[in-house]
């Protein structure tokens, strides 16, 4: 297990996160960062790190997370 899953508690983002990510991935959901929690956690994502952030790669998205501060910083459609 990863440290992006054993962290996965600390994960939150900025209200400009929040906005950038629902946009991005035309979310109508009030809790983003929990909506990302469940993407992270599925079991077809495939996460990996590379240098200062980890991605996380569900079924139709990426989502961005800082390494050492566990803020998603972005999300985009595959």
């Amino acid at each position: 297990m990863n440290d992006l899953i054993l962290n996965i508690d600390k994960l939150h983002t900025t209200e400009m996160g929040v906005e950038r990510i629902r946009r991005n991935l035309s979310l109508d959901v009030d809790d983003v960062v929990d909506w990302c929690k469940t993407a992270i956690l599925d079991c077809n994502t495939v996460i990996e790190r590379k240098g200062k952030n980890w991605y996380a790669k569900a079924t139709d998205c990426v989502i961005t997370v800082n390494a050492h501060s566990y803020t998603i910083i972005t999300a985009h459609k595959k």
